[in-house]
């Protein structure tokens, strides 16, 4: 009989959620014990529960008090979370396209003198990545990525932008991502893509989903302002593998 996993944290959240904290580091294996509670969660709903929250160490579990308590609830939640992992279905796969370098990537020359390598490796070590969605947040569609080669680990900038473009690819700690909107950023910026992670008014809004996973590969200006175009009409110009 495989053994029970090590029992996670509970902290409250107000007087209406749970914070279920498997680490206090990031790293995969928490993540997939965070994925694993929320995908247990939506097969079998608790009664009571009315939003989960996954992030790359914490699942937040938003409850209603008035049908269930904090003390049942974070009973319930130990039990589920302290199950062996069963294998995950086949997660899908995209493949994105990035425009690397110019004016989509400003930070990729400083990223290859601080790495002491050249821009071309910097492209070929991130689009040879196999990265998987750890979680979505910041703003909306924002997705972090964990499986960066750590070659290409570099500390946030010490002085953060207050505005960076939308679809944004970039690194940061041990971290890729992909900005759908525009916004603040510390991170280094490698490309962009016009992948839309958000769209309000299009089916799916959201593109990704934590679990996922993703690769890059690399298009020029041209093709990036055609992708552009179509994303913008309401095209998802990722490639989606089946998986």
């Amino acid at each position: 009989m495989a053994a029970t996993l090590a029992p996670p944290r509970l902290l409250p959240s107000g007087d209406a959620a749970i914070a279920v904290e498997f680490s206090r580091n990031v790293d995969d294996a928490a993540n997939q014990r965070v994925l694993a509670l929320d995908r247990a969660l939506a097969e079998a709903p608790v009664s009571g529960v009315t939003e989960t929250v996954p992030t790359y160490r914490s699942l937040l579990v938003h409850y209603d008090p008035t049908k269930i308590s904090f003390d049942a609830l974070g009973e319930k939640l130990v039990s589920l979370a302290q199950h062996p992992l069963r294998p995950t279905t086949k997660s899908r796969r995209w493949r994105i396209p990035v425009s690397y370098g110019g004016e989509h990537g400003i930070d990729l020359e400083d990223v290859a003198k601080a790495l002491n390598t050249t821009p071309e490796t910097i492209v070929a070590r991130h689009v040879a990545g196999d990265y998987r969605v750890a979680m979505i947040g910041f703003t909306p569609g924002w997705s972090y990525l964990s499986g960066l080669e750590k070659l290409l680990h570099m500390p946030r900038r010490q002085n953060p932008r207050l505005l960076t473009p939308a679809g944004t690819v970039s690194i940061g700690g041990v971290q890729t991502g992909v900005q759908c909107l525009a916004g603040p950023s510390g991170w280094h910026l490698l490309g962009r893509t016009a992948v839309r992670t958000y769209q309000l008014h299009r089916d799916p809004i959201f593109l990704l989903e934590p679990g996922d996973r993703v690769t890059f590969f690399p298009v020029d200006a041209k093709t990036f302002a055609e992708h552009d175009r179509a994303a913008q009409a309401g095209a998802i110009v990722a490639e989606l593998i089946a998986p």
